[in-house]
């Protein structure tokens, strides 16, 4: 038996004994689960999700060691110390080939990650090898490649996805994981100017050693007026959008300058956004991003992380063993931690 978090409904989060995960198909692996982790994407169901009698089995983050593979899995062998993206993907389709591995003809997401262990489906395409790591490293390192399995690189897809370029100003909206992640980001790619819309210190503090040049506190229109006002009322290159609801949304199109790209990677909670004449259309604006196809970065990142170059694992200010999950989702629910590390 291994432990697994599930969620029952809104604020109803268990930690259950349950069987071993096992191989259903050649292509699967299983992962002995080393770091897990909660994300900022989890509250949404932990606010919303209707009462449920079997639950939903939660984590789409993880990292950790090749327990089993699947007689068709050929670049996994037991004992690799492995990445787990939060989508999976077969590795070979035509969107996989294309760097949207998202949109996998065979894709869905990575379940399990709050876990003792996980079944991974098509483990070849999935997961990536981390060279010369394993479990005993250093606990900055491995929290740093946890974020790879998600905040760190949905920062990196949203500003990948704008074409953050040097010499401009970048806007990001919402000081999670997720928004510090792309301020990260963008300093990487040059970004001259870095404004960070966010109104918790500790955490904004984090955003300045990433890159943030300046911080907002201010939201809604008071928000729109102070970036206009810090960018000469020019308003922004590019606006990353890291937070998923419509008053994020709003800002994005309030503060973004003519011929300027907004780039969103907040899970959406809202249908339809605006982008008419007084959003979009008006500015000559584009609007991009989506769900990061981690998969397509996952070397490159894991390189920098293993130079120095970047250390995007100080996002976690937590770390709670499997059974005080229900815990940890409390602490980010209020507030009290940014992001939480699971060890079981």
């Amino acid at each position: 038996m291994v432990k697994a978090t599930f969620m029952f409904g809104a604020g109803d989060v268990r930690v259950l004994d349950v069987p071993d995960p096992v191989l259903q198909e050649s292509t699967d692996a299983i992962i002995r689960v080393v770091r897990g982790c909660i994300c900022g994407s989890d509250l949404h169901p932990y606010h919303s999700m209707p009462a449920s009698g079997t639950g939903r089995l939660m984590g789409h983050e993880a990292i950790g060691v090749v327990d089993s593979v699947g007689a068709d899995v050929r670049t996994l062998t037991p004992g690799d110390f492995v990445i787990v993206p939060f989508a999976v993907h077969d590795g070979t389709c035509v969107f996989c080939r294309e760097g949207f591995h998202t949109s996998c003809v065979h894709g869905s997401w990575l379940v399990g990650g709050q876990s003792e262990a996980l079944r991974l489906p098509w483990a070849d395409g999935t997961a990536v090898k981390v060279p010369g790591v394993d479990e005993t490293a250093d606990e900055a390192l491995l929290a740093s490649l946890l974020t790879l399995s998600d905040v760190y690189l949905t920062g990196w897809h949203a500003a990948h996805m704008a074409r953050v370029a040097p010499g401009q100003t970048v806007t990001v909206i919402g000081d999670g994981a997720v928004g510090l992640g792309a301020v990260l980001s963008a300093r990487e790619m040059g970004a001259e100017r870095i404004i960070l819309m966010g109104r918790h210190e500790a955490r904004t503090d984090l955003g300045r050693e990433f890159g943030a040049t300046d911080v907002v506190a201010e939201r809604g229109e008071e928000g729109i007026a102070r970036v206009l006002e810090l960018t000469k009322g020019e308003g922004s290159h590019v606006v990353l959008e890291a937070v998923g609801h419509a008053p994020a949304y709003e800002q994005a199109y309030g503060i973004v300058r003519p011929g300027g790209v907004i780039s969103r990677v907040g899970v959406p909670q809202f249908d339809s956004p605006p982008a008419g004449f007084g959003q979009l259309f008006g500015k000559n604006a584009a609007m991009t991003g989506g769900p990061a196809p981690v998969r397509a970065y996952l070397e490159d990142a894991i390189g920098r992380v293993l130079s120095g170059a970047i250390n995007p694992g100080r996002v976690f200010d937590r770390v709670v063993g499997i059974e005080d999950v229900p815990a940890g989702y409390a602490a980010m629910d209020a507030r009290e931690s940014l992001k939480v590390m699971v060890k079981p």
